[in-house]
């Protein structure tokens, strides 16, 4: 009885861990900037960073943009539903009339949706 007690705790301790690093998994995506660009207030370099962002109230979402797995820049945004798997890793950026690029979107690949800024 205590050994059926004891895998049945197991199996429930081995589903809430499955399920809460499924569920981190979903929440970040690697991309890399070809050309200097504004996210939030801060301009990034060329170079490969990793997005992470958690849900908030109202469909926004938190993004924090690591570099070298610090925190470099901090942004507001919302997933954007592609309809369908984006093919590739890509970011969008949009040209401001100060001549500079932000990022307006990242899509990832394999994922139906983007990390939207700016909307």
């Amino acid at each position: 009885m205590k050994s059926l007690v004891r895998l049945t705790s197991l199996a429930m301790l081995t589903l809430a861990l499955t399920t809460v690093t499924f569920a981190a998994s979903k929440n970040h995506g690697n991309f890399t900037l070809a050309d200097e660009a504004r996210v939030g207030s801060t301009n990034l370099s060329p170079g490969d960073y990793k997005a992470e962002w958690t849900e908030e109230a109202g469909g926004a979402v938190k993004v924090e943009i690591l570099q070298h797995g610090k925190t470099v820049a901090t942004a507001e945004g919302k997933l954007k539903d592609l309809g369908s798997p984006s093919p590739y890793d890509a970011v969008i950026t949009e040209h401001r009339s100060d001549n500079s690029n932000a990022i307006g979107e990242i899509d990832f690949s394999n994922r139906e949706q983007a990390l939207a800024f700016g909307e």
